[in-house]
């Protein structure tokens, strides 16, 4: 009996200790693109193929197989987050039940149209296919004008899971799923548990981070679900989601200071529920959801702190174009917009966004936004204000065809009564943490006169999983112990080997002299500090900027470019910044004082000069076509004796070259053309494009070669603020031409012998689609 036990503990520990022998048959150990490409050739159902840990460099990856529901093709990391694929590389996938996990994407970019594309080619196409714990880190093309998706979904019922997806400046959107032909739509895929961003600002339209569909494929279903994500940081456009298709779901997501919204743009018949979205006080364009077309239900979704105004309100419900095109606004009819709170947002509901009738000279009959929206309820809301808010529904046209029911507003004891719209009441409110604040339990205000429409039955739940069937409220959330519970875990989205908290690298302070000036900058860290030691500087080459570098002096110190050929003092890479302070820097009329690399732009710049003098250059900064800076600010500092000033000018159809310009305290003096040149093309609304502001500044014997005569060209750009400027003896005929039906404004500007400002209401551009 003893000898039977042994025998049977001898075999129990031999299959403990090295597993299931079949199993490790099936797995398919490979450490070469050789070696990979043969165990995809022969790859079965329940086979393992697993990548050795390391670099993969210029890996071209078609994984092809055929597994089953039980038993799967995998394909994997040894380790967790340690198989890196760089350089030049790719993975499609076609087939069925395949499973691909832990990879990590960084130091390249894709040669193809996608990263991960769920279709080889053009007839292979992939089905229950999954990928998880996977990341993708700045994998850019090098040109931001070159178009590609990271992600491309095709195929049905495939699944992108727990993955981090940062970093995407290109043209393009990060993901995108095709409904191209009857085995791609009513695709049921799933999107879960993903962190999306940082996204940078991309200046100019196809920057979204998921879209579903397309104008052409509207009118299909999707059944697409976008649920329990992080979205942060994403900014790229106005449009984080673009949703045109039919039936997706929205839930539980959360939306972190993303300068953006959640657009359901073509697609109709979608749900957006319990959804987060946290702005601040940092930036007027956070955004939150904006309506167009047909049957979406929006409810329990949370608002804190959003500032967007039109476009990217907090609600914005659309105007839409009688008889649309598929590419256009289709009018919202047969919303509901119900149990949803918005918390210290700016005009929190915007209704009729887009109505323009004012601008019938300037676009073609097909492009006037005269159909307000009808059939629809919003009811159950609370907007609370901790600070009054005079306009919190802001009403662009006729609303008589939308329903309100008992949406109640505590606007900090200032009333609100247009219409009707919204019940004045006072609600107890408790701060949970510092963007989440829930009423307290058993207020009559909340509970008492609840609007029950058709099918409001099928909302059970509030933001946070509690019943509304034994105890309902109006707003978001109707059981507070909830509320105090959640908290943001942000270890719940990505992979899990994966940490997305960043760690900031303390700045050093370097000493450069004459001699080791360039030197030092080039061994220096992202985000040292170079502090100048002597009295003046000479150098004949360009610096290079492709980090951080701070620049400073005590006692303005001088740098002297006297390069005989026609570059730049500081040449612009991608990822550089560059913070000038107490500087004087002197060139020659053939030289630029900055200017980004004429190619492979990949990635924005940013450039920040305080209390410094630019003097006797070609051109204070001249933006290459493919170049793109997220801000440029010019703050306490003199422009003199320049040929040129600053030159945004993409000339591409939406494009703009920079974000944010802003010109604050400035003095400049005799810079001959092209004081300011910033310049959007083409006329596409929903592109926010571009921030131009010039205060407290002074211009004087400036454009005196200018041939337009205008001495700030602003043309196409949205969002311009001209405020308590002076102007002398500039020889032009008009200071600016301002957008009037934009966000282009000016005050408080001295002008002597100077020409004028001029606003034209309407400007006619060209039709971009």
């Amino acid at each position: 009996m003893k000898q039977i036990i042994i025998a049977f503990t001898t075999i129990f520990l031999f299959f403990s200790c090295n597993g299931n022998p079949k199993s490790e048959e099936n797995k398919l150990y490979v450490k070469n693109e050789t070696a990979l490409k043969k165990a995809i050739e022969h790859v079965k159902a329940g086979d393992e193929i697993i990548l050795a840990n390391g670099i993969w460099t210029n890996i071209k990856i078609d994984f092809y197989g055929h597994g089953n529901k039980d038993s799967p093709i995998i394909l994997r990391a040894e380790t967790p987050g340690k198989v890196f694929i760089e350089g030049e590389s790719y993975l499609h996938l076609g087939g069925e039940y395949l499973i691909i996990k832990d990879l990590y994407f960084k130091n390249g970019y894709s040669p193809s149209s996608s990263i991960i594309r769920y279709k080889i080619g053009e007839d292979k196409t992939a089905f229950n296919t999954r990928v998880t714990n996977c990341a993708i880190e700045n994998f850019t093309k090098p040109s931001r004008l070159t178009n590609d998706k990271w992600i491309e979904f095709y195929g049905k019922h495939n699944t992108l899971e727990n993955c981090y997806i940062t970093g995407k400046s290109n043209d393009g959107e990060t993901l995108r799923v095709f409904q191209d032909g009857n085995e791609h739509s009513s695709n049921y895929h799933q999107i879960v548990n993903n962190y999306f961003g940082p996204r940078p600002r991309k200046g100019g339209p196809r920057g979204e981070t998921i879209r579903i569909g397309d104008s052409k494929t509207s009118m299909t279903s999707g059944f697409v679900n976008v649920s329990n994500n992080y979205f942060e940081a994403c900014n790229g456009e106005v449009e984080i989601i673009s949703d045109k298709t039919n039936f997706n779901t929205f839930r539980n997501n959360i939306f972190y200071k993303s300068e953006g919204s959640l657009v359901l743009r073509h697609g109709s018949f979608s749900t957006v529920d319990s959804n987060i979205f946290i702005g601040g006080e940092d930036s007027d364009f956070y955004g939150g959801i904006r309506l167009v077309s047909t049957g979406h239900w929006i409810t329990n979704n949370y608002f804190y702190k959003i500032k967007g105004e039109q476009f990217r309100s907090p609600l914005a419900v659309m105007n839409g174009i009688p008889m649309s095109s598929l590419n256009r606004y289709k009018q919202v009819t047969d919303v509901v917009i119900a149990y949803n709170t918005w918390i210290d947002c700016k005009s929190p509901w915007q209704l009729g966004v887009g109505q323009n009738l004012k601008s019938v000279n300037v676009l073609p009959p097909s492009e006037i936004r005269s159909a307000p929206p009808v059939r629809s309820i919003i009811a159950n809301n609370i907007i609370f204000n901790h600070n009054p808010d005079k306009t919190p529904v802001f009403n662009h046209d006729n609303i008589d065809g939308i329903q309100f029911n008992n949406n109640i507003l505590d606007n900090d004891g200032n009333s609100f009564s247009e219409k009707k719209l919204l019940k004045n009441k006072t609600i107890k409110m408790k701060q949970i943490n510092t963007w989440l604040f829930a009423p307290e339990n058993a207020q009559a205000a909340l509970t008492d006169s609840i609007y029950y429409g058709y099918d409001f039955d099928k909302i059970k739940t509030d933001l946070f999983g509690s019943s509304r069937t034994n105890q309902n409220s109006i707003g978001a959330i109707c059981n507070i112990s909830a509320a105090e519970k959640f908290i943001i875990d942000k270890k719940k989205y990505g992979p899990q080997w994966f940490s997305v908290e960043s760690k900031k690298a303390e700045s050093n302070i370097i000493e450069a002299t004459q001699t080791n000036l360039l030197q030092k900058i080039e061994q220096a860290k992202s985000g040292d500090i170079i502090e100048l030691v002597d009295e003046a500087y000479t150098f004949s080459n360009p610096i290079i900027i492709n980090k951080k570098i701070i620049i400073r002096s005590k006692n303005k110190t001088k740098l002297i470019f006297n390069s005989t050929k026609n570059q730049p003092a500081f040449e612009m890479h991608p990822y550089g910044f560059l913070y000038l302070d107490n500087i004087i820097l002197t060139g020659k009329n053939n030289q630029s004082a900055f200017k980004p690399l004429d190619e492979n732009m990949s990635a924005a710049y940013n450039l920040d000069i305080n209390n410094s003098t630019i003097e006797g250059f070609g051109y204070i900064l001249k933006a290459t076509k493919g170049s793109f800076s997220d801000y440029i600010t010019f703050s306490n500092s003199t422009i003199q004796n320049c040929n040129n000033g600053i030159i945004l000018a993409a000339e591409e159809k939406g494009d703009y070259n920079a974000e944010m310009l802003t010109i604050t305290n400035c003095n400049f003096n005799n810079v001959k053309n092209n004081v300011i040149h910033f310049f959007r093309g083409g006329y596409d609304e929903s592109t926010i494009g571009g921030v131009l502001t010039v205060s407290n500044s002074s211009f004087t014997n400036c454009s005196e070669n200018e041939k337009t005569k205008v001495l700030l060209k602003t043309k196409g750009i949205i969002n311009v603020d001209l405020s308590h400027n002076r102007f002398e003896n500039n020889p032009v005929d008009y200071i600016a031409i301002l957008w009037g039906e934009k966000n282009n404004k000016h005050q408080e500007n001295a002008l002597t012998n100077s020409g004028k400002i001029k606003v034209e209401a309407q400007q006619k551009l060209e039709i971009l689609y």
